[in-house]
């Protein structure tokens, strides 16, 4: 069994979805450790982010590249004036 490190974190459950798509279709196993503590309703997500992704270690070089291809395309389409929901 692989370790596993942590190689983003995520805002939201869509952003989560988009990487982890990305990082499979790669051929990259993706695990997502969510942040939300129910005892405190979400409270800490703001400062924590909602999520973080994790990849084996071994994979750590390749999805960091799929990753910052994917924050580009992002920023980008941002940039264009296209409307990016969070």
């Amino acid at each position: 069994m692989s370790n596993f490190v942590k190689i983003l974190v995520v805002e939201n459950k869509f952003e989560a979805d988009l990487v982890s798509q990305a990082l499979r279709k790669e051929g990259i196993p993706v695990m997502i450790k969510g942040f939300s503590d129910t005892a405190y309703d979400g409270i800490y997500i703001p400062q924590k982010g909602w999520a973080a992704i994790m990849i084996p270690e071994e994979c750590k070089a390749l999805g960091g590249e799929v990753v910052a291809e994917f924050k580009e395309a992002f920023r980008r389409r941002k940039e264009a004036g296209d409307e990016v929901k969070k």
